[in-house]
């Protein structure tokens, strides 16, 4: 049994906080010198503890007036040609990471995801194992235009959420965002490509949309059910509804504000657990009768502060107790398997080509 995490920000995290991700967690955290930085929860041998054999690796793009930034924000967009040049740097930062580290893969084609999953094989050989990285386009800010998609193809792009805030292709926020005739296009030119659209950070009514006009594979990379906490960043029943019925996967995130409602910052780290992390995966199966259409999208690495994680969790490492999780919860080996691993494995193999 291995696990898939659907949102990692490996890249932006090296970039905004110069973080080092060939390095131990703790060891990162040992460096760091400024109190502001989030700590560092995630690493290339934190994840292979974790039996974490395949990550979606962000790829972020702040624009300098979006509200929210956090102090520690040090690139920022003002155009598009900033746009474009952070997205290429966090692009040639993955590639880096697989030049530099034996044990990484960048996974582009089927071949590469055969071989990192073949590495796993061996029950004892840790050694020989690898980890893939699938780069994720976290907002298409970057793409100049619909057609450009298959530069950003070119250069590494496999998984695609059309806006991260408001953009050229999505219009407005919250519930009533939309998809401008530009979004449209940009949609045919990712089917075209077969490239897995995910639909996290969307506005609801951009989702939905998105949901019946693309015919490829679909995602939510990291989100959480509405019923669980009522944020615009969550899924409506309604949404998780239409998701599944295109045999959609949506990432439950490890966030303790949307594994909690009466969760408070000031809340002890304690008050949230991985309990809570299998209630909103429980009602995703409950809702759609199924297990097929859940998986991790722990986002682990988002920025949050150590106490904004759930009791249990610390690194990447420690991911791996959420098959315990889920077997104290009665979930069967099988459906424990599809949904740390499994169901997002289903939409990557749909989406990739074979070389």
């Amino acid at each position: 049994m291995i696990i898939v995490d659907a949102t990692q920000n490996i890249a932006p995290n090296a970039l905004q906080l110069g973080r080092d991700y060939a390095s131990w967690a703790w060891l990162q955290r040992r460096a760091q010198t400024n109190p502001t930085f989030p700590p560092a929860t995630t690493s290339l041998r934190d994840n292979l503890l974790g039996r974490v054999a395949l990550v979606f690796g962000g790829i972020q793009v702040w624009d300098e007036a979006a509200p929210g930034l956090p102090a520690w924000a040090r690139y920022t967009s003002r155009g598009q040609a900033d746009a474009q040049r952070i997205a290429r740097w966090q692009l040639e930062h993955y590639q880096r990471l697989a030049d530099d580290n034996q044990q990484i893969r960048l996974v582009l084609c089927l071949q590469d995801l055969d071989e990192v999953l073949e590495s796993w094989l061996a029950k004892d050989d840790i050694g020989g194992r690898l980890q893939g990285i699938v780069p994720l386009l976290q907002g298409a800010a970057p793409v100049s235009e619909p057609k450009q998609i298959e530069e950003w193809l070119e250069r590494g792009v496999r998984i695609v959420a059309p806006a991260w805030s408001g953009n050229r292709y999505v219009t407005g926020a919250g519930e009533a965002g939309d998809l401008t005739l530009l979004g449209y296009e940009l949609l045919e030119a990712l089917e075209g490509f077969h490239i897995l659209l995910d639909i996290a950070r969307l506005p609801e009514r951009a989702a939905a949309a998105a949901i019946e006009r693309y015919e490829g594979a679909i995602i939510a990379s990291h989100t959480s059910p509405r019923r669980i906490y009522d944020h615009p960043r969550c899924l409506s029943d309604a949404l998780i509804q239409q998701l599944c019925q295109r045999d959609g996967v949506m990432g439950i995130m490890l966030y303790n504000r949307y594994l909690r409602r009466d969760w408070h910052p000031s809340d002890p780290k304690r008050r949230v657990t991985l309990s809570h992390w299998v209630d909103a995966v429980d009602h995703v199966c409950q809702l759609v009768g199924s297990a097929a259409h859940v998986g991790l999208g722990s986002d682990i690495d988002g920025g949050y502060a150590y106490s904004r994680l759930p009791a249990e969790i610390d690194t990447t490492c420690d991911l791996w107790l959420l098959r315990d999780a889920l077997g104290e919860r009665g979930f069967s080996d099988d459906e424990t398997a599809a949904i740390l691993g499994g169901n997002m494995l289903r939409k990557l193999r749909e989406s990739l080509a074979d070389g």
